[in-house]
């Protein structure tokens, strides 16, 4: 598994935010790392379909949300910054 070119595009590496759990020649630093590339790119889709410029492809955020939680990051769903991107 080539992790540079998994942190560069996970959903070509991967068919599913779970497949990331499961490569066990990554790190869980380099899994988690991975994972919240998946989530920045999840979170860039919403805000596309959100301007109308939506994709063919449906959200896979709650399954990228649900594998990090597996490997014990705290991720804070109820306190999210005020754009989707992390932007204030």
């Amino acid at each position: 598994m080539d992790f540079e070119k998994a942190l560069l595009n996970p959903a070509k590496m991967f068919a599913h935010p779970r497949d990331v759990l499961k490569e066990a020649s990554l790190t869980r630093e380099q899994k988690v790392k991975v994972l919240k590339h998946w989530e920045y790119e999840a979170l860039e889709l919403e805000v596309a379909e959100e301007e109308n410029m939506a994709g063919d492809s449906p959200s896979i955020l709650s399954d990228v949300l649900e594998a990090l939680h597996r490997l014990a990051v705290d991720v804070d769903t109820e306190h999210r910054p005020p754009t989707k991107q992390g932007g204030e």
